[in-house]
């Protein structure tokens, strides 16, 4: 499965270049045999490859940075699987409210 649709680099896109709000998450990354979780909210306008969002590898220390698209496409896991994209995520909060209850919890419940 590609991880991005042209209409969610656009929607990343568009977060991105609005980065003094409190965007709601539009994609979420998992790792399908771990717990590595990215709630992805903003794309870098200016480098496509680098998205910001609440980044936990299953350390039980979420927390906010970037992540590199082209890093996440070639992660390679047990059985020929690799990360994979939230088909149904509906994300009905910004994401400081998913990074306050990460914080709160140790994982991203989203």
């Amino acid at each position: 499965m590609k991880l991005l649709t042209a209409a969610l680099t656009n929607k990343l896109l568009r977060n991105g270049a609005n980065r003094d709000q409190d965007h709601a998450p539009v994609v979420n990354f998992f790792n399908p045999v771990g717990s590595a979780t990215w709630l992805i909210s903003e794309m870098d306008p200016d480098n496509h490859d680098w998205l910001f969002g609440l980044c936990d590898l299953g350390m039980q220390s979420p927390e906010l940075g970037t992540v590199s698209l082209q890093e996440l496409e070639s992660i390679k896991l047990k059985w020929g699987l690799k990360i994979e994209r939230d088909l149904h995520i509906k994300a009905a909060h910004p994401m400081s409210y998913y990074a306050e209850r990460a914080r709160d919890m140790g994982y991203i419940d989203a």
